[in-house]
């Protein structure tokens, strides 16, 4: 895995700012690297500690009963999260898809691309790219920030070559025309908090439909 985290999102993710769409490319991630799960971790200590050091906050009159109720397991256990069989799916994205691949509700966009949007809050949107080996993605740029993260097979790009694992984050700045490896399909989530500028006018004129 050659592709990290940026720091500044690592923070971001502690400290509990990003939109959850973020959020789950992130948690996505840390799933399948242990640097910057390492180093995540580091920022949550640093986090806690601040914490421990700051002014103290109300809390319920049950707060101590509840706490004690689920350390002695009497409160209702959390449903088990579901597992993706394929391996495909790590275990922070299984539960916004059904528990496996087989789950996704794929629409096709042409060329053979097929995408899912997730269920998230506002302030960006998540969705599951399909893209067949060997294919090439519309020539883009951005309005804001992308981030996208290879589940399985790889890509290129201006940026390089991206495999399970790795994050590509682009921005404003960025321009690319992903393709698919010709060895696998490719399965990415791709995480966006604006529209992206597609340069050719078919792509433009699908935008509006399929909500890229």
């Amino acid at each position: 895995m050659e592709h990290h985290l940026t720091d500044d999102l690592l923070m971001a993710y502690s400290a509990g700012t990003l939109p959850e769409a973020f959020d789950l490319a992130v948690a996505t991630h840390l799933s399948l690297c242990d640097t910057c799960r390492a180093a995540a971790e580091s920022y949550d200590a640093v986090g806690g500690a601040l914490i421990a050091d700051g002014p103290g906050a109300e809390v319920s009159d049950d707060c101590l009963e509840a706490t004690l109720a689920r350390i002695r397991g009497e409160a209702p256990e959390a449903a088990p999260r579901p597992i993706d069989a394929s391996g495909v799916l790590p275990a922070p994205l299984a539960a916004y898809v059904g528990g496996s691949l087989d789950k996704v509700a794929w629409r096709p966009v042409g060329m053979g691309v097929k995408q899912a949007i997730l269920e998230t809050g506002e302030g960006a949107t998540a969705r599951l790219l399909f893209i067949p080996a060997g294919t090439a993605m519309p020539d883009h740029t951005h309005r804001g920030t992308e981030i996208t993260i290879v589940l399985q097979g790889a890509f290129a790009d201006e940026g390089g070559t991206f495999a399970r694992g790795d994050v590509e984050i682009a921005t404003d700045a960025d321009h690319h025309m992903p393709v698919a490896d010709i060895s696998e399909d490719c399965i990415c989530l791709a995480v966006t908090d604006a529209p992206l500028r597609f340069r050719g006018i078919l792509p433009r004129l699908a935008q509006p439909f399929l909500k890229i």
